[in-house]
């Protein structure tokens, strides 16, 4: 029992190393910037559920926003992120429902850290674009990885 436990945390720490190293991935434009760090989140939401999502997400967008200096928005990340991957990974009949409230949860709790931390109407609502984009690749990419994988390694 232990093993399984132990197999289980490491790919758990494989997956938010992965995730975090696409979070270095940038994809310019006119706000800001888009990370792949949702491509990483989806996959695992959609591959191993939501608890394992949610610990993907939420620990990877932390540790992002640490490592490009971006501590003010650590635990938003965390959150926003968690949660994303937590409804992300719901499955049967609510997957379309968790993957529109994992995309406006995201979305919705960046606008409020924006609005938290001073930087007003304007940024906040100048981030949704941005955060909708990257929301949208993350679940495409994330989506078409899944499958891919598990053709090559099927879930038991």
């Amino acid at each position: 029992m232990g093993s399984t436990k132990t197999s289980r945390l490491t790919l758990l720490a494989i997956l938010t190393a992965l995730s975090l190293a696409l979070g270095f991935i940038n994809i310019p434009t006119p706000t800001g910037f888009l990370t792949l760090i949702d491509v990483g989140i989806f996959f695992t939401a959609f591959y191993l559920g939501s608890r394992s999502g949610a610990i993907v997400g939420g620990l990877s967008a932390f540790l992002l926003d640490f490592l490009l200096g971006y501590p003010q928005y650590m635990i938003f990340s965390l959150i926003a992120h968690g949660m994303q991957g937590y409804f992300a990974g719901w499955n049967g009949s609510r997957r379309a429902l968790g993957v529109i409230l994992a995309g406006l949860i995201m979305i919705a709790i960046y606008i409020l850290a924006a609005l938290i931390l001073g930087f007003g109407w304007g940024a906040a609502l100048a981030s949704v674009w941005g955060n909708f984009c990257q929301n949208t690749l993350g679940l495409a990419l994330g989506a078409s990885f899944c499958r891919a994988f598990d053709k090559v390694f099927p879930r038991k």
